[in-house]
């Protein structure tokens, strides 16, 4: 077991992949244990998992600087861009950076009665006034670029350009205040090292409305009670697009992002950054000040992997990705695999 930032985790050495899977702190994998083994003898009832639903949804809101009431919850990232993207007007005009992620852009893609310009992440903010809506990750997944989150805060306070942000690549490590933006929205289960299955959905009191394509009970303006039977009876601001949670996802991240909201962020960040800028450095590579570092060499993937680091393969390079969790000794052996 290793210890960081007051938690224990049972990660293995040389885990490079938090940027696929986080791994939980042990009291949040406890906690899933535990609801799982009730699930197992019958001893919850669905109401049981509203006190992790709500704490969830609550730290969310913290870590990306906004209150809870504006935060809607889903089950994935692509899920309630969704949402956005078929709620918007025809003919409105999308800004995303090239080589996004597709479940940033898909959802727009898909979408027949918009148009979805590609640009260079560096290009987003110089643009952003051009369109009527910016699609982008505050990190990039391929290779730990951080957008001008500066530059698209002054393009959208400028004009009437609406700004939808990513967070999943960069929650749990990078401290944001977000508050400004129309939609944040991010996913459970690489940084905020929760269960697969929750995400959510933070919404600017003054952003366009947004059909609730997936209305369902736990939209509702009370789940309890408002289960049968028409008129339609949502609940008010981001609750009503709410999807109807998954129990053991809510569990767990109840657990591992109140400890996360509880921490100072920028000394995560400094210690992610240090370690990613540490293994830049040894291979001679720029800092830059991101916890994803890219790695285009030969074989790079399969010769990490023969020495015992997990990392993943995107956009054709290796793909490292440094967490609270990590060490200096996981850079060392992550180096000496590539020399």
């Amino acid at each position: 077991m290793r210890e960081a930032f007051g938690a224990r985790f049972d990660v293995p050495d040389g885990y490079l992949n938090t940027a696929s899977i986080g791994i939980p702190p042990a009291d949040a994998a406890r906690a899933v244990a535990e609801s799982v083994a009730r699930w197992g003898s019958g001893r919850d009832l669905p109401e049981d998992f509203e006190p992790a639903v709500a704490d969830a949804r609550a730290s969310f809101a913290a870590l990306v600087g906004t209150t809870a009431e504006r935060v809607a919850i889903g089950a994935s990232a692509s899920q309630l861009v969704g949402l956005i993207a078929a709620s918007l007007p025809a003919g409105a005009r999308v800004l995303v950076a090239e080589n996004e992620f597709t479940s940033v852009v898909f959802p727009f893609a898909a979408q027949r009665h918009v148009q979805v310009t590609e640009v260079p992440l560096d290009e987003i903010a110089e643009h952003a006034a051009d369109h009527d809506l910016v699609a982008v990750s505050a990190v990039q997944s391929s290779d730990g670029r951080i957008v001008d989150l500066d530059g698209l805060r002054r393009s959208a306070a400028a004009g009437s350009t609406r700004v939808l942000i990513d967070v999943t690549q960069a929650l749990g490590w990078l401290p944001v205040r977000l508050d400004w933006a129309d939609w944040v929205v991010g996913a459970a289960y690489k940084w905020l090292l929760s269960p697969r299955g929750a995400a959510w959905l933070a919404v600017h009191p003054d952003a366009p409305e947004v059909v609730p394509n997936s209305a369902n009970w736990y939209a509702g303006q009370d789940p309890w009670s408002t289960t049968y039977g028409l008129p339609l009876r949502l609940a008010g601001g981001a609750r009503s697009l709410d999807l109807s949670p998954t129990w053991f996802a809510q569990v767990g991240a109840a657990v591992a992002m109140r400890w996360l909201a509880g921490l100072d962020m920028a000394a995560v960040a400094t210690h992610c950054t240090g370690l990613a800028d540490e293994f830049s450095a040894a291979l001679g590579l720029p800092a830059a000040g991101s916890a994803i570092v890219s790695v285009r060499a030969p074989d790079a993937v399969s010769k990490l992997t023969a020495a015992g680091i997990t990392c993943a393969a995107r956009a054709g390079r290796a793909r490292l990705s440094f967490h609270l969790y990590n060490t200096s000794a996981d850079v060392e052996r992550a180096v000496r695999a590539l020399r």
